[in-house]
């Protein structure tokens, strides 16, 4: 992506907003973006030495009648898919790439295929038939390169039998309502698939499969990215339950998906692959990409452009208007004494948050992170707070995020609207829209969940 501010479509912000300080915190955010574009993963870690494939130091010979099929789950599928054509060209026999509407782009030895994100539709259901049924196809000598990012398990249903795909967008539109974390909603989605939760690996016939991956998980947890199609799954059914219990959802969600996983606890339904699997034998998966190298990068650009940079955290979590706080708490510290840096400062988070729905608006969490965030920071001088989605989504809205500033609130004021009011109804895109605050990127082909800038002036 292009290294400046003006490469990101602006239009709606306001110009009392419009300072050097939201074009700084721009210019850091597309540096953190470039570090992780999936094309430039991509070459940094895979090439093609004669006969051979490289994986860094690693090297997988290509079996003289053994084909190379290349398989992708991901908002950032398509990309890694360009990049991966571009090396190995016509020794690709076949491919298929599922991403997310809007985040395809031109594949020549591959089928591109684009699917619903973050509730699965129809689209992905076929999409991942095409996927299994390809890898159906491989034989022990052949070589499957699979390209796996952030969005997956929304991209490929493959609902287990007697579940229906209703049954599960049901089920996740009430687990993405309730605050469950992305963990705890992946752990789910394994035991309600034939292919997640390391099962893809069952459908191989012995072909060997090799991953690259881009995390956008905390803690970069192979079996929760995209919920672990290639990965080992250390959860049960009996997790699921505890989780389904502890956020009261067992008699909210379909009688189909109940019973699928209490047979489980039961025994009368297939775990998923555990560590220690023989069928992982020839699995390799590489993690080629990840928040904590966005942020180095953000880190880098800040202090070329002349703050002092702090990176707080790689693992922020929790309810985005409590996280918000506390952040935007040490933003204020760092203004009064400055502690832990002294300004200019750039402090630095990056992971995922949740937000419980108790309201009727529209939203994300970066945006209800940006006004709860605008609420601590009310009156505050020179400090401004970019939050946003390193997908370039937000919710299911057109942005990425939004800037707020010690000056939101009396703005906001203005216009006769109520910062509290709108974080209670979850309403913070409408919030932000008439302030010209939104930030919008359009898609970015990336995911390595959210990053959070603060700014401290001098």
């Amino acid at each position: 992506m292009s290294d400046n501010a003006e490469s990101y479509n602006m239009d709606h912000r306001s110009s009392t907003t419009a300072n050097h300080l939201q074009d700084t915190a721009m210019l850091i955010f597309s540096a953190a973006i470039k570090a992780v574009d999936p094309e430039e993963c991509v070459n940094r870690w895979l090439r093609l030495n004669n006969t051979d494939l490289l994986i860094g130091q690693d090297a997988y010979p290509l079996a003289a009648n053994g084909k190379l099929y290349l398989i992708g789950i991901g908002k950032a599928a398509a990309a890694m898919a360009h990049a991966t054509e571009t090396l190995f060209g016509d020794r690709i026999n076949d491919g298929v790439i599922i991403t997310k509407y809007g985040h395809g782009m031109a594949l020549k030895h591959c089928r591109l295929l684009e699917a619903g994100h973050p509730v699965p539709d129809d689209n992905g259901v076929e999409a991942t038939t095409a996927l299994l049924d390809l890898v159906a196809t491989a034989t022990r000598d052949d070589l499957i390169l699979c390209l796996i990012s952030g969005g997956g398990s929304a991209l490929c249903p493959a609902p287990a039998a007697g579940i229906t795909l209703a049954d599960k967008q049901a089920t996740t539109r009430q687990l993405l309502a309730s605050g469950a974390t992305i963990h705890e909603i992946n752990t789910i989605r394994k035991h309600l698939s034939r292919i997640k939760g390391g099962r893809l690996t069952r459908a191989t016939n012995g072909a060997r499969l090799v991953s690259l991956i881009l995390s956008d998980v905390i803690g970069n947890d192979l079996d929760i990215i995209a919920s672990g199609i290639t990965a080992p799954d250390p959860s049960t059914f009996g997790d699921c339950l505890a989780i389904l219990g502890h956020y009261q959802l067992l008699d909210m969600i379909p009688e189909a998906v109940k019973h699928h996983l209490k047979a489980g606890t039961e025994g009368l339904q297939e775990e998923t692959p555990k560590p220690g699997d023989p069928v992982f034998v020839k699995i390799r998966n590489y993690m080629v990409g990840s928040i904590a190298d966005a942020l180095a990068a953000a880190a880098v650009k800040a202090e070329e452009l002349g703050f002092h940079p702090l990176i707080l955290t790689s693992t922020l979590q929790g309810e985005a208007r409590e996280a918000a706080k506390v952040l935007a708490g040490i933003a204020i510290e760092s203004r009064r004494s400055g502690q832990p840096v002294p300004p200019p400062t750039c402090m630095l988070a990056g992971g995922e948050t949740t937000v419980t729905l108790r309201g009727q608006g529209l939203g994300g969490r970066n945006m209800e992170f940006a006004l709860a965030g605008a609420m601590a920071l009310a009156g505050t001088r020179d400090t401004l707070l970019l939050s946003a989605g390193t997908d370039g989504t937000d919710g299911p809205t057109d942005a990425a995020g939004a800037f707020a500033d010690g000056t939101t609130a009396t703005r906001a004021g203005a216009l006769k609207m109520s910062l509290t009011q709108h974080l209670a109804d979850n309403n913070s895109y409408r919030f932000f829209l008439p302030l010209g605050d939104l930030f919008i990127t359009g898609p970015t082909r990336t995911n390595v969940m959210d990053i959070v800038i603060f700014l401290i002036d001098v």
